[in-house]
């Protein structure tokens, strides 16, 4: 399936405490399984088992800006209604935290995996138990976020179909446009790949025992169409492409 995530915010939080939330610049393993664990109604406390043979491309269509949100708790009370401490004492003073959000960008990301479980998956996102968020319940996306369904090769789709955001304007005279991919196995053929880690492979939701672990990823910059640049907006032209599937699986 081929999945499109902008938003006014996105999270994607990788090392994530409570006075710093962090996010990384692209959609993490742990954020896009825990929003289908939610669409499908699955518990924190649930085994995570049956994600693991997902596999995921994004193409980053707009990188947006980084923000930070400013938050205090508790500042202005008196000692005796001050926020409760672990030792079961009185804060005197206000709780800082610091939560880092992406604005305004745009992700198209290619789902692979066994046919029965992305068909469950599809399913729980067209009518979901706990509504998506984009790394957190309260970045709410835009539509569509389910572009297509039961798509034989995504990773194609990506690289030749899927039209682009107006963020990758072709020069004047170019056939092809630049565009960042991350990918979780190593493209083939990409000696330039650049390969780093990442902490976002989730082993347990549980509040009290949530758990990651680390895997590879690779980054490399391909070379795409120009022709799929769309000069209207382009929330309209991917529309217009979830919906041209939705005609071919009419009865005529």
């Amino acid at each position: 399936m081929l999945l499109r995530l902008a938003g006014p915010l996105q999270s994607w939080g990788e090392r994530s405490v409570f006075g710093n939330r962090d996010t990384l610049p692209f959609p993490t393993r742990s954020g896009l399984i825990g929003m289908f664990a939610a669409a499908q109604g699955r518990r924190r406390d649930e085994n995570l088992d049956p994600y693991g043979p997902l596999g995921f491309t994004v193409r980053i269509d707009r990188p947006g800006r980084l923000i930070e949100d400013f938050h205090t708790v508790g500042g202005g009370l008196p000692a005796s209604h001050g926020l409760p401490t672990s030792e079961g004492k009185r804060r005197d003073t206000a709780l800082v935290s610091r939560r880092h959000y992406l604005s305004d960008a745009v992700f198209v990301v290619a789902v692979t995996g066994p046919d029965r479980l992305i068909a469950q998956i599809t399913d729980a996102l067209e009518t979901p138990v706990w509504a998506p968020g984009l790394g957190r319940r309260a970045c709410v996306p835009d539509e569509p976020l389910l572009l297509r369904t039961d798509v034989e090769d995504p990773v194609r789709e990506l690289t030749e179909r899927v039209p682009l955001s107006s963020s990758h304007q072709p020069a004047p005279g170019r056939k092809t446009v630049p565009v960042d991919f991350i990918w979780d196995t190593p493209p083939e053929g990409m000696a330039t790949a650049q390969r780093y880690e990442t902490t976002d492979v989730p082993l347990s939701f549980t509040p009290g025992d949530r758990r990651f672990s680390s895997r590879p990823l690779w980054r490399t910059t391909e070379e795409l169409p120009a022709t799929l640049y769309a000069p209207r907006p382009s929330s309209r032209a991917l529309i217009d492409y979830a919906l041209a599937a939705c005609a071919k699986e009419e009865p005529a």
